[in-house]
């Protein structure tokens, strides 16, 4: 019986796109008492495989917490999976504001210790005594009082590119660090204060409540959902955004936008800017902001260091590694010396310029295309890419369509090729074809014909 992925993320995203349908990304989390956490985790597996569910689900003996992608036309059948567990019964699922159909591509569900990391002892507290919970009305109507301090209780690279207006954003990159933090600096306003409190999708604040309270903060307060459920309210209830910029998401994405305003700047020149990424070497993976212009001139790489090794040889890069805790290095969370316009800890709460307006992110399932091939080097210096052709032909004058989990979708006109060796104005099966391209392509690209 498969209790584990058998397609690489690669495979799954070509699937994804094959398929046409639409996919929608959500959240959602439970704290229950589960007595056999791997029994229960292969069970969710082999229910939600079976509906070409993707994700990364923790599931531990205090509850489930999980982040997931799911075919709009299987979310009824997929609700069904989780009305079977009665701690689960009508349970919230917050669905994203943009929905990606490239949110995940694997199915992961792991057994863990907790389900958040907090680095708390539950037994020597009620985590079942909690906060309020706020609705986005409720929440900016405290958020008015004098008598509030609003509390961001995510990480430092989360709240750069967003947060309430007027928050404490605590310089932390773990939630585990932020608790003592917090509970040292409000100790003189545990009776005269609302200590009102968000994350993400609401269930670090869970706990986070719980904790506090038992410190002995009299007026404890959460927002229900977290940032999440706080935007779908804005939009269904036509309120006011108390929270300006991105809201920082686990997924993918790397982010989805809440208001028009970019809070943040590039990490390497300084323009504003609020776009993730991971550095593109293998024993780097450093997560910071890099705009568009300094994501081209350093193909995706945190500092000229890791461009360089980039370019060496696999064997050369492998050497590198060789000995090294490159597991601890693997998404790093962006703080490096070379990041010369990193800020964290107290932020501002002003626009340092207005985001673009963004396409309709599903758009590229409804494009018609064909699949061609699939890369096979590119060649820095001339701009060229290498691609096989595996099925159809390819013939100039073609619109094309380059697409990966990094490149994303690059469409353009094929006006000029090389086939084996010779300029040619077709290729066919098994040729290998050469052309210029306006932008590094990686071996985990494929290639497609569009149609019409």
């Amino acid at each position: 019986m498969q209790l584990y992925n058998t397609l690489s993320a690669e495979e799954r995203a070509i699937m994804i796109d094959d398929a046409g349908k639409q996919r929608l990304t959500l959240s959602f989390y439970a704290y229950a008492k589960i007595q056999d956490p791997k029994k229960f985790r292969d069970d969710l597996f082999i229910a939600w495989n079976k509906l070409d569910a993707l994700g990364r689900i923790y599931v531990a003996h205090e509850g489930i917490n999980a982040q997931m992608s799911i075919p709009a036309d299987n979310l009824e059948a997929f609700r069904g999976t989780l009305e079977t567990y009665d701690f689960m019964k009508g349970i919230r699922l917050n669905e994203a504001i943009e929905h990606d159909d490239h949110s995940f591509l694997k199915l992961t569900i792991k057994v863990r210790d907790k389900i958040v990391a907090d680095g708390l002892n539950d037994e020597t507290f009620d985590v079942t005594d909690i906060g309020v919970h706020l609705k986005a009305k409720e929440f900016n109507e405290i958020l008015e009082d004098p008598n509030t301090i609003v509390v961001d209780f995510r990480n430092h690279y989360e709240s750069e590119v967003g947060h309430f207006k007027n928050a404490i954003t605590p310089d932390v990159e773990t939630f585990r660090e932020s608790l003592p933090i917090i509970n040292e600096q409000l100790q003189n306003h545990k009776e005269d204060k609302n200590l009102v409190m968000y994350c993400t999708g609401g269930i670090r604040c869970e706990k986070a409540s719980a904790y506090f309270k038992h410190q002995g903060f009299k007026n404890v307060f959460q927002l229900e959902g977290g940032i999440i459920n706080y935007a779908k309210q804005l939009k269904e209830e036509g309120l006011e955004s108390k929270f300006i910029g991105k809201n920082f998401v686990f997924d993918n994405r790397l982010g989805e936008r809440i208001t028009e305003d970019i809070i943040s700047q590039c990490h390497q020149c300084g323009k504003p800017c609020d776009n993730h990424t991971n550095c593109e070497n293998d024993g780097c993976h450093l997560l910071f902001i890099q705009c568009d212009e300094c994501k081209a001139a350093m193909e995706n790489c945190c500092s000229t260091e890791c461009l360089e090794i980039i370019h060496m040889p696999l064997v050369d890069q492998v050497r590198l590694r060789t000995g090294k805790q490159v597991g601890n290095k693997v998404f790093r969370k962006g703080k490096s010396e070379n990041l010369k316009f990193k800020h964290s800890g107290e932020l501002a709460d002003t626009a340092l310029a207005a985001a673009e307006k963004q396409v309709d992110i599903r758009q590229k399932v409804k494009v018609k295309k064909v699949l061609l091939g699939k890369a096979e080097h590119y060649y820095v210096k001339a701009q060229v890419g290498q691609f096989t052709i595996e099925n159809q032909e390819l013939n100039i004058g073609d619109t094309i369509l380059i697409s990966g989990p990094t490149t994303g979708n690059q469409e353009l006109v094929l006006d000029k090729m090389i086939v084996d060796g010779a300029e040619n104005t077709i290729a066919k099966a098994g040729n290998k074809v050469t052309f210029e391209v306006p932008f590094r392509i990686r071996l985990s690209d494929k290639i497609y014909k569009i149609l019409g």
